[in-house]
């Protein structure tokens, strides 16, 4: 073996070394786990009412994708996350994605100051047993749950939601 030959076969496996993390990590492209459940996970439906007392059912949003966002007010992962939803609801709410931040196990009283403190676009709705949390085996939060316009489950966790969301909506 040549030290030209050598170099190449080392450089390639620095590559190969280096570009294995970033694939995993969906740069650019959409990992197949972000859609895996799609085909046979139907979201829970559900109803809660939200800082108006307006009810919201998510079987009545069928044909528009829906954005599940657990949460709650003393968490800092959560807050940290509020101006990427910001932009993400400036990019495709007038486009037909439906946003509720669903908080989990607090009260009506310490969930309104928060929402109109940190402004939030999307409505606020209220899971004060956390019943709809359970129902998507909800574990840690903040909890990004993405459901698809006929109602099933695109991703959890949705490490690839921009990505997703692009991809969904490039298709109109």
């Amino acid at each position: 073996m040549t030290i030209r030959s050598a170099l190449r076969l080392w450089a390639a496996l620095v590559i190969f070394i280096i570009g294995l993390p970033l694939a995993s990590f969906g740069m650019g492209r959409i990992p197949p786990e972000a859609t895996r459940n799609a085909i046979e996970e139907k979201a829970p439906d559900f109803l809660l009412k939200d800082l108006q007392g307006r009810a919201f059912r998510l079987s009545e949003q069928r044909g528009k994708p829906v954005l599940l966002i657990f949460s709650a007010t003393w968490c800092p992962s959560c807050r940290g996350e509020i101006p990427h939803l910001k932009g993400l609801y400036a990019a495709y709410a007038a486009k037909g994605l439906v946003m509720v931040n669903i908080d989990i196990q607090e009260k009506k009283e310490k969930v309104a100051p928060f929402a109109a403190k940190n402004k939030l676009p999307y409505r606020t709705l209220l899971d004060t047993v956390g019943d709809v949390a359970t129902a998507y085996g909800v574990q840690g939060i903040p909890n990004l749950i993405l459901v698809s316009r006929d109602g099933t489950i695109l991703c959890r966790q949705c490490g690839s939601l921009d990505i997703l969301l692009e991809k969904i909506f490039r298709k109109q």
